[in-house]
């Protein structure tokens, strides 16, 4: 199944708990304001790759912890990512995603973002707000975005923060 991709990111830290492969998708229609990733706005900028061959650089990696779907914005992308997010959950590993929609939003959708949704371990959720800019908090680039475990939080039918 083909996607648009941005970069992938071996090895990373910083893109969720522990060593990751991080899959930053083309395209995003939020456009935030002071986004780091504004190159990734452009739905037909980066390059088309087939998800096998994101496949092969995971298996490559037996270091890996899970993958992170990060962008642009990849529930706008989302059949090709649950493509991927099923192999790694059948293989043992989580998934963090990175979105600007919101939980509400998702959870509301009737479509294949939340399929995508029900395989993801942990979302970050809600656009990136300049005004709302941080530093300090892990995992997150503004005070709005939430940590949540989802997974916990489909099963209580409420928000369940990601405990760090």
């Amino acid at each position: 199944m083909k996607i648009q991709i941005a970069e992938l990111i071996n090895d990373s830290i910083v893109d969720g708990k522990g060593l990751r492969l991080a899959i930053y998708v083309q395209g995003c229609s939020h456009h935030c304001k002071g986004c780091h990733n504004p190159q990734t706005h452009d739905p037909s900028g980066g390059k088309t790759i087939d998800t096998e061959e994101i496949w092969k650089v995971v298996k490559k990696n037996p270091l890996l912890d899970g993958l992170t779907f990060s962008g642009g914005e990849p529930m706008e992308q989302p059949l090709p990512l649950v493509d991927l997010a099923q192999k790694a959950k059948n293989s043992g590993m989580s998934i963090w995603c990175y979105t600007g929609y919101t939980w509400e939003e998702l959870i509301a959708a009737m479509d294949p973002r939340r399929e995508l949704l029900s395989l993801v371990d942990v979302l970050v959720d809600g656009p990136f707000l300049l005004e709302q800019r941080t530093l300090s908090l892990p995992f997150r680039g503004s005070r709005n975005q939430r940590i949540i475990d989802v997974t916990k939080s489909l099963s209580s039918g409420e928000i369940v923060r990601f405990m760090e």
